[in-house]
C-alpha cells in the first residue's frame, strides 16, 4: 500500500487496515470465508464506566421531568449498557432557557475571544488525557472498533477544538469604503442559541463539527444526541465544563427525535439549528424551523457516491481506497463511496480482487486489536442493510460474496460486495449505509459523468485517474461538495464538508462552518469634515 502522510485519515485509516490484517492471521478464526475474531466476552463485562447518563442543563446533571428514561444498547450483543434520561418538550424548554440566560445576559459572549479560546484549548487537552476512556465509551455504545475510535476520531476530535479555538479570537468584520461622508463597517456578530442534531454514526465527531465553531463564534448551544448513543456527548460536555466552560453555554439533552428534536427545531427561542442525519428527517427539521420562528438551518444530510475508477488507474492502489471508502465504520458513513464505477477494461480484475479484499476483512468484537469491522449500529439498521441484499438478488446483481449476517450474536453484518449492478436496482440507487459494495461498469467519462450526477445526492466522490486531465474535467464535472483524487475521507479541520442537491446545505468544518453561526451587521456613522474619504 502506498504511503500517506499521518495527518490524513486515509494515512490513518489505511494503516490501521494493513495492522488489522497482520495481527488477524494469529488473533482470527475464519467463518463463511471472512476474518473474524473470537468474541472477547459476551457482555459480561463492562468495557467502561457509565458516570453519567442524565440530562444535562445549566452545567448540572438532571433527571428528565417526566422521570422516564430509555436504554442505549451493546450493538455486539443487542444487550442494555445503560438506562439515560429521555428528554422531551419540557426538558428542551429548560435547556432553551438556560441557553437563551446564558447568551443574553451570562459570561460567554461577553467574555474576550482569547478567554474563550484558552477554554477550547483546555478542554482539548482533557481530550487527550482521558482518550482510553472516552474510546472504550464511545466504541461500547456505537459499536465501532476501538482502534478506530482512538487512533482517528479522538485525535480528531481534538484537532478540530484546537483548530477552532485558533480561530475564536480572529472573527472580524470589515471597513468599508462608502459614497459620502460615512464611516461603514460590518460587525460579525453571534447568531444566539444554536439548537445542533447530531447522528448515530460519528457521536463524537459529528458533536466536535457542531459544537467547536458555535462556541468560537460566541453561541450557545442545545445539543440534541442521537438516542443510539447518548454516552460520549455527556462524558465529554462534562470535561468541557472542568475546562472551564460557563454553565447554560452548552445543554446536552438524550431524546428521540419526534420529541426532544421536534421540540427543538420548532422553538420560538432557538436561532439557528444544524442538524446531521437522513435527508428524510432533514426536510422536516426545515420545515419545524420555518413554521416556527424562521430560524435558518444548515443540513448535512444522506450520500450515495460515486467512486469513479478510470481506465489508466492504479488498480491495486483503487481496490483498497474503494474497500475503504466504502466499508470504513461499517459502511455507516453519509459520504461512502457507495457506487463503485469501473472502466470497463478494468472491471473483471477489480471485480476479482475487490472481493479479495473484502473476504480478508477482519469482523469481530470492536475492543479486539486487529478489527476492522464490529456491528451495525442496531437491529433496525441491520434488517435494513439485509434487506437491500436480499433486493440486489432479487433484481439481478451478482453476489460476489457476503450477503448474510455474521456470527450469531449482536448486529454484525457480513462484507458484502455485488457485481453486475444497474443503475435503476436500488442497491445502486438508495443510500444503504451499511457493508455492501456496489460496483458498476462503464465506457467513457461522458458516460460515467452523466450516470454519476443522475442522483438526488450529491454529497462526496472519489475519483481514481493518473491523467491530470481527466481529474480536472472529473472534479469539475462532478455536482457534489467533495472531490476525492485518489484518495477518500481526507477530513482535515481546515476542509469544508457539505452537500449538493438533496445531500443539504451549509458546510461543516473549516472558515466556511463559521458563518452558519454568524450575523453580519452593517454600521453607518455621519463623518464631519472628514480628512479624507
Amino acid at each position: 500500500m502506498a504511503t500517506r502522510k499521518l495527518s490524513s485519515l486515509l494515512s490513518l485509516s489505511s494503516s490501521f487496515a494493513t495492522s488489522s490484517r497482520s495481527l488477524g492471521r494469529f488473533s482470527s478464526v475464519w467463518q463463511r470465508g471472512f476474518s473474524a475474531t473470537t468474541p472477547r466476552n459476551e457482555g459480561s463485562s463492562a468495557p467502561a464506566k457509565i458516570e453519567y447518563n442524565q440530562i444535562l442543563i445549566n452545567g448540572k446533571f438532571v433527571d428528565a421531568a417526566s422521570g422516564k428514561t430509555f436504554p442505549t444498547l451493546d450493538p455486539r450483543t443487542g444487550e442494555v449498557i445503560a438506562q439515560v434520561a429521555e428528554g422531551d418538550q419540557e426538558d428542551i424548554n429548560r435547556a432553551v432557557a438556560a441557553a437563551r440566560t446564558a447568551f443574553d445576559v451570562g459570561p460567554w459572549p461577553k467574555m474576550t475571544p482569547y478567554e474563550r479560546s484558552c477554554i477550547l484549548l483546555r478542554f482539548a487537552d482533557l481530550l487527550e488525557k482521558h482518550i482510553d476512556e472516552i474510546s472504550a465509551l464511545e466504541t461500547w455504545d456505537s459499536g465501532k472498533p476501538y482502534e478506530q475510535v482512538a487512533k482517528i476520531e479522538i485525535p480528531m476530535v481534538i484537532r478540530l477544538m484546537r483548530y477552532y479555538a485558533g480561530w475564536a479570537d480572529k472573527i472580524h468584520g470589515l471597513t468599508l469604503p462608502a459614497d459620502g461622508p460615512y464611516h461603514a463597517q460590518t460587525l460579525h456578530e453571534p447568531i444566539g442559541v444554536a439548537g445542533q442534531i447530531i447522528p448515530w454514526n460519528f457521536p463524537l465527531l459529528m458533536y466536535a463539527w457542531k459544537i467547536g465553531p458555535a462556541l468560537a463564534c460566541a453561541n450557545t448551544v442545545v445539543m440534541k444526541t442521537a438516542e443510539q448513543t447518548p454516552l460520549s456527548a455527556l462524558y465529554v460536555t462534562n470535561l468541557l465544563h472542568e475546562a472551564g466552560l460557563p454553565p447554560g453555554v452548552v445543554n446536552v439533552v438524550p431524546g428521540y427525535g419526534h420529541t426532544a428534536g421536534e421540540a427543538l427545531s420548532s422553538h420560538m427561542l432557538v436561532d439557528k439549528i444544524a442538524f446531521t442525519g437522513s435527508t428524510e428527517t432533514g426536510r422536516a427539521v426545515l420545515e419545524m424551523a420555518s413554521k416556527s420562528n424562521l430560524k435558518p438551518v444548515t443540513l448535512e444530510l444522506g450520500g450515495k457516491s460515486p467512486f469513479i475508477v478510470c481506465e489508466d488507474a492504479n488498480v491495486d492502489l483503487a481496490v483498497e481506497t474503494a474497500h475503504f471508502a466504502l466499508f470504513f465504520n461499517q459502511g455507516q458513513c453519509c459520504c461512502a463511496g457507495s457506487r463503485t464505477f469501473v472502466h470497463e477494461r478494468l472491471y473483471d480484475e477489480f471485480v476479482e480482487k475487490a472481493t479479495n479484499r473484502a473476504m480478508k476483512r477482519v469482523v469481530g468484537d470492536p475492543f479486539q486489536k486487529g478489527v476492522e469491522q464490529g456491528p451495525q449500529i442496531d437491529e433496525a439498521q441491520f434488517n435494513k442493510i439485509l434487506n437491500y441484499i436480499r433486493s440486489g438478488v432479487d433484481t439481478g446483481a451478482t453476489l460476489q460474496t457476503g450477503g448474510e449476517r455474521f456470527g450469531s450474536k449482536g448486529f454484525y453484518v457480513q462484507p458484502t460486495v455485488f457485481s453486475d449492478v444497474k443503475d435503476d436496482m436500488l442497491i445502486a440507487k438508495d443510500e444503504i449505509f451499511g457493508p455492501v459494495q456496489s460496483i458498476l461498469k462503464f465506457k467513457d467519462l461522458d458516460e460515467v459523468i452523466r450516470r454519476a450526477n443522475a442522483s438526488h445526492y450529491g454529497l462526496a466522490a472519489g475519483v481514481f485517474t493518473r491523467n491530470m486531465d481527466t481529474a480536472n474535467t472529473l472534479t469539475r464535472a462532478l455536482r457534489c461538495g467533495s472531490v476525492w483524487i485518489n484518495c477518500f475521507d481526507v477530513f482535515d479541520a481546515a476542509i469544508p464538508f457539505g452537500g449538493y442537491k438533496m445531500s443539504g446545505f451549509g458546510r461543516e468544518k473549516g472558515i466556511y462552518s463559521l458563518s452558519n453561526y454568524l450575523q453580519v451587521k452593517a454600521v453607518v456613522t455621519p463623518l464631519n469634515n472628514p480628512a479624507w474619504l
